[in-house]
């Protein structure tokens, strides 16, 4: 089957959450919060999404990080705890990202950002990040009143861009998103961002690379013109 347009995650698949890491240390003397609160974040919008709770990824966002905070007995300042939210509006892409935006137009491919952010902050992070000209459309999820992994996300995004659900491709680098997109019916990639292993209990990708130019050779072999 042939597939002609190619949704990426963004958060971490795209663009650099270590670059919030100096502003962690700052914050707790310890950079490895970053990612502890990155998976409480994720972990938060999973139970919103299973007990219905209305609201949005940067609301999630603040309340995680006070959680973490009052955990850790850390007081954050307004300005600190600012500082480190508009952090995540201005995250840097990964190095072979826009190489690898540029060989998929090439081959007649477009692409689009599909995020849980709100329209508004993936907006912002694509225009900060310098990634504006390399995606043809932005999806977010917050139409839905959901998160992906729930199914209807993927369903919503298929409606958005007028294409079956069975002809899109995700790329992500988080094998909940992978795995909840091939539930879903969508074909989908993954990129090892971190190293982790990825889970042996869900649905495998048939595209799976180290680095994004790897990833949209792939892609370009296998759903590309024939």
């Amino acid at each position: 089957m042939q597939r002609d347009t190619i949704l990426f995650d963004i958060n971490e698949t795209v663009l650099n959450l270590s670059s919030l890491k100096p502003r962690f240390m700052s914050a707790f003397g310890n950079e490895a919060v970053t990612a502890t609160w990155f998976s409480m974040l994720l972990h938060t919008s999973t139970v919103c999404i299973l007990t219905s709770v209305k609201t949005n990824f940067a609301t999630l966002a603040g309340t995680m990080l006070d959680n973490i905070a009052v955990r850790l007995g850390i007081t954050l300042s307004d300005a600190i705890r600012d500082d480190i939210l508009s952090g995540f509006a201005s995250l840097p892409p990964h190095s072979d990202i826009i190489p690898a935006l540029i060989r998929l137009r090439s081959a007649g491919f477009r692409a689009v950002a599909f995020s849980n952010s709100s329209l508004n902050l993936i907006s912002t992070q694509i225009n900060n990040s310098g990634l504006t000209e390399y995606f043809d459309d932005i999806v977010s999820v917050e139409e839905t009143g959901s998160f992906k992994p729930d199914p209807k996300v993927y369903e919503f995004v298929a409606n958005r861009i007028n294409r079956p659900i069975g002809e899109l491709r995700l790329v992500a680098t988080h094998d909940w998103d992978t795995h909840g997109a091939l539930s879903a019916g969508m074909n989908a990639a993954y990129i090892d961002r971190s190293g982790a292993p990825y889970h042996p209990q869900y649905r495998q990708p048939d595209v799976y690379a180290t680095s994004m130019e790897d990833i949209v050779e792939q892609i370009i072999t296998k759903d590309g013109k024939k």
